[in-house]
């Protein structure tokens, strides 16, 4: 019976520590999608709209010394790259971040 907890105990030990690896990685993936605060299913006019919107609020120029502000204009510029482009943004739907990496 105590051989039998331990198993079990290690068990979920296991499965705790497999969640915590992962979790980075789930945390870390970026959905352009929402980075542009559209749905999936959005025109390109709307991508270019929300784009040019987010790029002028997060400006480097616009605001000098924020590196938040740097860091969230580049996250933007990345997703509009990804999603302006015909061929990438059918990649990027079918298989995610990870199928544009290949």
């Amino acid at each position: 019976s105590s051989r039998l907890h331990g198993t079990m105990a290690f068990s979920r030990l296991l499965s705790v520590l497999f969640l915590l690896c992962l979790w980075p990685a789930l945390v870390l993936a970026k959905d352009f999608y929402a980075t542009l605060g559209l749905a999936r299913g959005a025109t390109d006019a709307q991508i270019k709209k929300a784009y040019r919107k987010l790029a002028v609020q997060y400006h480097p120029d616009k605001n000098k010394g924020d590196e938040a502000a740097t860091a969230k204009f580049a996250e933007i510029s990345s997703a509009y790259e990804v999603l302006s482009d015909e061929k990438k943004r059918k990649i990027y739907d079918r298989h995610g971040e990870e199928g544009l990496k290949q």
